[in-house]
Protein backbone atom coordinates (compact mmCIF):
# COMPACT_ATOMS: atom_id res chain seq x y z
CA UNK A 1 0.00 0.00 0.00
CA UNK A 2 2.84 2.41 0.44
CA UNK A 3 4.23 2.16 -3.09
CA UNK A 4 1.04 3.26 -4.09
CA UNK A 5 -0.01 6.15 -1.44
CA UNK A 6 3.58 7.10 -2.64
CA UNK A 7 2.15 7.44 -6.49
CA UNK A 8 -1.03 9.35 -4.87
CA UNK A 9 1.06 11.57 -3.42
CA UNK A 10 3.00 12.24 -6.18
CA UNK A 11 0.40 12.56 -9.16
CA UNK A 12 -0.71 15.53 -6.38
CA UNK A 13 2.46 17.19 -5.40
CA UNK A 14 3.05 18.62 -8.70
CA UNK A 15 2.29 22.70 -7.78
CA UNK A 16 2.77 21.91 -3.89
CA UNK A 17 6.10 20.66 -4.01
CA UNK A 18 7.81 20.22 -7.53
CA UNK A 19 6.96 23.88 -9.02
CA UNK A 20 7.44 25.25 -5.51
CA UNK A 21 10.27 27.48 -5.38
CA UNK A 22 10.56 27.64 -1.45
CA UNK A 23 11.13 23.77 -2.22
CA UNK A 24 14.87 22.95 -3.51
CA UNK A 25 14.62 20.21 -6.60
CA UNK A 26 17.12 18.01 -4.84
CA UNK A 27 14.09 18.08 -2.34
CA UNK A 28 11.15 17.37 -3.91
CA UNK A 29 11.50 13.42 -4.23
CA UNK A 30 12.43 13.48 -0.48
CA UNK A 31 9.66 15.96 0.80
CA UNK A 32 7.14 13.47 -1.23
CA UNK A 33 8.68 10.75 0.65
CA UNK A 34 7.82 12.77 3.80
CA UNK A 35 5.08 13.79 2.92
CA UNK A 36 3.19 10.01 2.13
CA UNK A 37 5.04 8.67 5.51
CA UNK A 38 2.96 11.31 7.19
CA UNK A 39 -0.64 10.09 5.80
CA UNK A 40 0.40 6.61 6.04
CA UNK A 41 1.82 7.08 9.86
CA UNK A 42 -1.36 9.40 10.43
CA UNK A 43 -4.13 6.97 9.32
CA UNK A 44 -2.08 4.49 11.35
CA UNK A 45 -1.89 6.54 14.78
CA UNK A 46 -5.47 7.40 14.27
CA UNK A 47 -6.46 3.80 14.35
CA UNK A 48 -4.36 2.33 16.58
CA UNK A 49 -5.65 5.41 19.49
CA UNK A 50 -9.63 3.92 18.94
CA UNK A 51 -9.84 7.41 16.45
CA UNK A 52 -12.10 5.11 14.17
CA UNK A 53 -14.96 6.89 13.92
CA UNK A 54 -13.05 9.80 11.97
CA UNK A 55 -11.43 7.95 9.87
CA UNK A 56 -14.04 5.55 8.40
CA UNK A 57 -16.08 9.23 8.44
CA UNK A 58 -12.85 10.09 6.06
CA UNK A 59 -13.23 7.04 3.65
CA UNK A 60 -17.27 7.87 3.97
CA UNK A 61 -16.68 11.28 1.89
CA UNK A 62 -16.61 10.20 -1.66
CA UNK A 63 -13.58 12.07 -1.95
CA UNK A 64 -15.02 15.44 -0.47
CA UNK A 65 -12.24 15.54 2.30
CA UNK A 66 -13.52 17.78 4.96
CA UNK A 67 -10.46 19.80 6.27
CA UNK A 68 -11.94 19.95 10.10
CA UNK A 69 -11.55 15.81 10.25
CA UNK A 70 -9.29 15.54 13.24
CA UNK A 71 -7.65 12.73 11.05
CA UNK A 72 -7.00 15.50 8.44
CA UNK A 73 -5.74 18.27 11.04
CA UNK A 74 -3.03 15.84 12.71
CA UNK A 75 -2.06 14.58 9.38
CA UNK A 76 -1.31 18.27 8.03
CA UNK A 77 0.15 19.45 11.86
CA UNK A 78 2.16 16.32 11.81
CA UNK A 79 3.48 17.01 7.94
CA UNK A 80 3.84 20.73 9.09
CA UNK A 81 6.25 20.56 12.05
CA UNK A 82 8.32 17.50 10.12
CA UNK A 83 9.16 19.69 6.98
CA UNK A 84 10.17 22.93 9.59
CA UNK A 85 11.88 20.24 11.12
CA UNK A 86 13.50 18.29 8.21
CA UNK A 87 13.52 20.61 5.31
CA UNK A 88 14.25 23.72 7.59
CA UNK A 89 10.96 25.27 5.32
CA UNK A 90 9.56 27.89 6.99
CA UNK A 91 5.69 27.49 8.91
CA UNK A 92 3.69 29.65 5.90
CA UNK A 93 5.68 27.73 3.05
CA UNK A 94 5.12 24.10 5.25
CA UNK A 95 1.59 24.90 5.74
CA UNK A 96 0.86 25.62 2.20
CA UNK A 97 2.56 22.52 0.95
CA UNK A 98 0.24 20.36 3.85
CA UNK A 99 -3.45 22.74 3.21
CA UNK A 100 -2.71 21.75 -0.54
CA UNK A 101 -1.62 18.75 -0.65
CA UNK A 102 -2.69 16.25 2.20
CA UNK A 103 -6.33 16.97 1.57
CA UNK A 104 -5.34 16.41 -1.80
CA UNK A 105 -3.77 13.36 -1.30
CA UNK A 106 -6.43 12.29 0.97
CA UNK A 107 -9.50 13.06 -1.55
CA UNK A 108 -7.67 10.62 -4.00
CA UNK A 109 -7.48 7.78 -1.97
CA UNK A 110 -10.95 8.04 -0.60
CA UNK A 111 -11.99 7.90 -4.58
CA UNK A 112 -9.86 5.31 -5.19
CA UNK A 113 -10.55 3.26 -2.66
CA UNK A 114 -14.38 4.28 -3.31
CA UNK A 115 -14.27 3.01 -6.78
CA UNK A 116 -15.65 -0.10 -7.98
CA UNK A 117 -13.50 -0.04 -11.33
CA UNK A 118 -10.45 0.69 -9.55
CA UNK A 119 -9.10 -2.31 -7.71
CA UNK A 120 -5.73 -0.24 -6.71
CA UNK A 121 -6.85 0.54 -3.45
CA UNK A 122 -9.70 -1.51 -1.27
CA UNK A 123 -10.81 -0.06 2.21
CA UNK A 124 -10.38 -3.86 3.81
CA UNK A 125 -6.48 -3.70 2.03
CA UNK A 126 -5.84 -0.22 3.32
CA UNK A 127 -7.02 -1.02 6.94
CA UNK A 128 -5.10 -4.08 7.19
CA UNK A 129 -2.05 -2.87 5.84
CA UNK A 130 -2.62 0.02 8.67
CA UNK A 131 -3.40 -2.33 11.30
CA UNK A 132 -0.94 -5.07 10.59
CA UNK A 133 -3.30 -7.41 9.04
CA UNK A 134 -5.45 -7.37 12.37
CA UNK A 135 -8.47 -6.29 10.06
CA UNK A 136 -8.41 -9.28 7.70
CA UNK A 137 -11.40 -10.91 7.63
CA UNK A 138 -13.55 -7.93 8.21
CA UNK A 139 -16.05 -6.94 5.80
CA UNK A 140 -14.92 -2.59 6.81
CA UNK A 141 -17.47 -1.98 3.77
CA UNK A 142 -20.00 -2.87 6.08
CA UNK A 143 -19.26 -1.33 9.35
CA UNK A 144 -18.82 2.15 6.79
CA UNK A 145 -22.34 1.50 6.02
CA UNK A 146 -23.44 0.96 9.94
CA UNK A 147 -21.51 4.70 10.28
CA UNK A 148 -23.38 6.08 7.70
CA UNK A 149 -26.48 4.44 8.53
CA UNK A 150 -26.08 5.77 12.33
CA UNK A 151 -24.56 4.00 15.42
CA UNK A 152 -25.80 6.69 17.31
CA UNK A 153 -27.66 4.37 19.39
CA UNK A 154 -29.03 6.99 22.07
CA UNK A 155 -30.05 9.91 19.54
CA UNK A 156 -28.03 12.31 21.53
CA UNK A 157 -26.06 13.01 18.14
CA UNK A 158 -22.91 11.82 18.30
CA UNK A 159 -20.78 8.11 18.77
CA UNK A 160 -19.89 7.85 22.56
CA UNK A 161 -19.00 5.58 24.76
CA UNK A 162 -22.86 4.97 25.78
CA UNK A 163 -23.59 3.82 22.01
CA UNK A 164 -20.34 1.65 21.80
CA UNK A 165 -22.13 0.10 24.81
CA UNK A 166 -25.17 -0.55 23.90
CA UNK A 167 -23.96 -2.02 20.54
CA UNK A 168 -21.42 -4.27 22.25
CA UNK A 169 -24.18 -5.68 25.01
CA UNK A 170 -26.36 -6.24 21.32
CA UNK A 171 -23.48 -7.32 19.73
CA UNK A 172 -22.92 -10.11 22.91
CA UNK A 173 -26.33 -11.22 22.60
CA UNK A 174 -25.90 -11.65 18.99
CA UNK A 175 -22.86 -13.24 19.14
CA UNK A 176 -24.65 -15.97 21.41
CA UNK A 177 -26.55 -16.78 18.52
CA UNK A 178 -23.93 -16.90 15.79
CA UNK A 179 -21.85 -13.31 14.72
CA UNK A 180 -23.15 -10.09 14.68
CA UNK A 181 -22.02 -6.94 15.73
CA UNK A 182 -19.88 -8.24 19.08
CA UNK A 183 -18.35 -10.77 16.78
CA UNK A 184 -17.70 -8.05 14.64
CA UNK A 185 -16.11 -5.75 17.39
CA UNK A 186 -14.21 -7.99 18.94
CA UNK A 187 -12.13 -9.00 16.03
CA UNK A 188 -11.88 -5.67 15.13
CA UNK A 189 -9.92 -4.94 18.71
CA UNK A 190 -8.40 -8.43 18.81
CA UNK A 191 -10.73 -9.98 21.53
Amino acid sequence: MLDQLLQLVRDNAQDAVVANPAVPNDQNEAVIGEATKTVATGLQDALASGNLKDVMGLFNSNGQVDNSNPVVNNISGNLIGNLQEKFNLNGGTAASIAGSLIPAVLGSLVKKTNDPNDNGFSLDGIFSSLTGGSTQGLNLGGLLGKFAGGLDKDGDGDVDLNDLTSMISNGAKQQQSGGGLGGLLGGLFGK
